[in-house]
């Protein structure tokens, strides 16, 4: 369908007008929901985390076509909703307590949004009990904590603990990531992963669940 194609350049150009506008004329035309994510939405995110990764486009570049695709998503979510339209997934993602740093957090949320997943963002400064209240309230398959400071980041560690305490730590895998992160550390407080980016957070996120 060519509003498909069209929205497909929208995004990828972070063109947040017309992926509004082309999803709207979509929609009338009866165009499915999870096509238009699929086929469409998902695909464009992909490319440009490809083009991020390779170096072929930064990160305003992606926070623009993040924020063209939430836009066109918008008009999506009331028919999720009322429908039987699965998602790939939920996740609950935030950055954890004592750090107010959400660029790289919500990039990430965009693009696992943008991808098929159904993302609770919490925020920023987010304590170790309201990550175990939220992943137990929209029974998450996925919890994301983010921290850009070497002095917040073992607060993933509590958080993981508070996962433990509530009985819930095997239900839910935990991915971390941020500048200080790596996948050593990842593993010494027993997270289940840890992204170096967005793109790199999807597809971690669909071998985790997959696992």
């Amino acid at each position: 369908m060519e509003n498909l194609n069209q929205l497909y350049e929208a995004i990828l150009k972070g063109n947040l007008a017309q992926a509004v506008a082309t999803t709207g004329i979509a929609l009338e035309q009866q165009a499915d929901p999870k096509s238009i994510i699929d086929d469409c939405m998902s695909r464009a995110m992909e490319e440009i985390g490809q083009r991020f990764e390779s170096g072929k486009a930064f990160v305003p570049e992606l926070l623009m076509s993040a924020r063209a695709m939430k836009g066109a998503l918008e008009l999506l979510r009331p028919l999720l909703v009322n429908s039987n339209i699965s998602r790939a997934g939920t996740i609950v993602i935030g950055t954890v307590k004592g750090d107010l740093h959400d660029i790289g957090k919500n990039l990430v949320a965009s693009m696992l949004e943008g991808s098929g997943f159904e993302v609770i963002n919490l925020g920023v400064d987010i304590s170790s009990e309201k990550f175990a209240d939220s992943v137990i309230e929209h029974k998450a398959d996925i919890l994301c904590l983010s921290a850009l400071l070497t002095t917040t980041m073992n607060y993933m560690k509590e958080v993981i603990r508070a996962l433990e305490e509530a009985g819930i730590r095997h239900q839910v895998k935990v991915m971390i990531g941020g500048a200080p992160i790596s996948q050593s550390f990842a593993g010494e407080i027993g997270a289940d992963g840890y992204s170096s980016n967005a793109n790199a957070a999807v597809s971690l996120a669909r071998q985790l669940l997959a696992s």
